[in-house]
């Protein structure tokens, strides 16, 4: 999967992009290169806030990928949800409903009701999984990888500004040069609230230089701070506010 958004979508956190960025191609020549070498690649634009791919090849039975669209939400997900059928059961999904859409409804709930927090959301999903989310309504999207980090996902910088995210850590390197890293593990990055943890939601995350074999900095990997409070205004417990606005 591949996703590229423009900076009025993802702004890029600190940190990611390295003195090497301008050595990338480009996130906006990645489509094109992708659908040219991938079988079956379907290639989503998404206007002025990006572009989406999907390709079956190479997939995983361990880890599928999936490629839904429900109301103008596009979803890319891969890997597997543990708890399918309750959270199913919580939204009231069909049986034949796969992760994809699930992620869709969960974001929806929250968007237009927010019940509880975005943290919660994405802890709710157990499992083995990275996703990729675009709302066309809102031009916002909502990004997440689960706390083992054994689907493979990457993100990087690319000298226009562009987020560039992918399963394939060489397309991204292609489009980033050496503005990359694996997206940190137990996180959510929101086009609102920027990158986030699910796993410790009230602490600051602090971007450490992540330097390769060479000694050269190639993006920067993201670790909880536990001295660093998020700055909040959460609804109290039984409060009518919107947790939507939150996130």
């Amino acid at each position: 999967m591949l996703a590229v958004f423009d900076r009025t979508v993802a702004k890029i956190p600190e940190g990611l992009r390295a003195p090497a960025a301008e050595l990338g191609e480009g996130g906006s020549r990645l489509m094109g290169h992708f659908s040219a070498t991938r079988d079956g690649a379907v290639v989503v634009n998404l206007g002025s806030g990006g572009a989406m791919a999907y390709t079956p090849e190479k997939h995983n039975p361990f880890f599928p990928r999936f490629l839904a669209v429900v109301d103008n939400v596009f979803c890319l997900f891969q890997g597997h949800v543990e708890n399918i059928a309750s959270l199913k059961q919580l939204y009231g999904l069909g049986k034949t409903t796969n992760e994809a859409i699930i992620v869709i409804e969960a974001y929806k709930t929250l968007r237009d009701r927010g019940p509880f927090p975005a943290s919660q959301v994405v802890r709710d999903l157990r499992g083995h999984f990275a996703f990729v989310l675009f709302d066309i309504s809102s031009n916002s999207t909502f990004i997440a990888a689960d706390a083992d980090g054994r689907v493979p996902f990457f993100w990087g910088a690319d000298s226009e500004g562009h987020l560039v995210l992918s399963d394939d850590v060489d397309i991204v390197k292609k489009g980033c040069g050496r503005s990359f890293a694996p997206f940190p593990r137990g996180c959510f990055f929101t086009t609102s609230g920027g990158l986030q943890s699910f796993q410790h939601p009230l602490n600051e995350l602090k971007a450490i230089p992540r330097v390769d074999s060479q000694g050269q900095v190639c993006g920067a990997i993201y670790e909880v701070d536990d001295q660093t409070k998020r700055e909040t205004r959460m609804p109290r417990v039984g409060s009518t506010a919107n947790w939507s606005s939150h996130y």
